[in-house]
């Protein structure tokens, strides 16, 4: 349920998109992020800083969308998301004493300190990767092929490396012994 919470503003986007163009989606996706952000607020009485951060670059680059009349700046918002991700990842193997993918991930799982540590460079590779992946097809396709792209593309690559992070992670994670029953 909360992967569709987070994915509601970007939702919203493709579907105005599609029914009135770049200029009211990127209206509807910043009203979205609002609601969003309100939302959360009000059902935790806690800000969460994905949300914050993302509201954040959709209000100066979609206001920059909207004011100038031109949509490159809406186009290179995942871009300077997945690109501020992706130093925040970097930047946790030289701040602290464990990874960002250890302190969101170690309550779930416990995998060896390399494999975290690995985990962390294949976020920070991921991010970077998707980043400039969105600002190619921004800059080298049309408007619709990039809509597109950012609806179906980065979620699906998203999707994609989520499942072979938990293929990877599935060699390390001990498997609970069954007990036998009593009789």
């Amino acid at each position: 349920m909360k992967f569709l919470f987070d994915l509601f503003p970007i939702i919203l986007f493709y579907v105005a998109y599609q029914l009135y163009g770049i200029y009211v989606a990127t209206a509807v996706a910043i009203a979205a992020a609002f609601a969003q952000t309100g939302l959360f607020w009000l059902k935790t009485r806690r800000f969460e800083n994905m949300h914050l951060v993302v509201l954040g670059i959709l209000v100066v680059f979609g206001g920059l969308t909207l004011l100038l009349r031109d949509p490159i700046f809406i186009m290179w918002k995942p871009t300077l998301v997945n690109w501020l991700f992706g130093a925040v990842f970097l930047g946790s193997h030289f701040i602290g004493n464990r990874t960002i993918a250890e302190r969101l991930m170690s309550k779930a799982i416990t995998v060896p300190d390399p494999v975290w540590i690995r985990l962390n460079i294949a976020w920070t590779s991921f991010f970077l990767l998707v980043g400039a992946l969105n600002i190619f097809v921004a800059y080298s396709f049309s408007e619709e092929t990039w809509v597109n792209f950012k609806m179906f593309g980065i979620i699906g690559l998203t999707l994609a490396f989520v499942f072979g992070q938990a293929f990877y992670l599935s060699r390390y994670m001990e498997v609970a012994e069954e007990k036998e029953p009593e009789q």
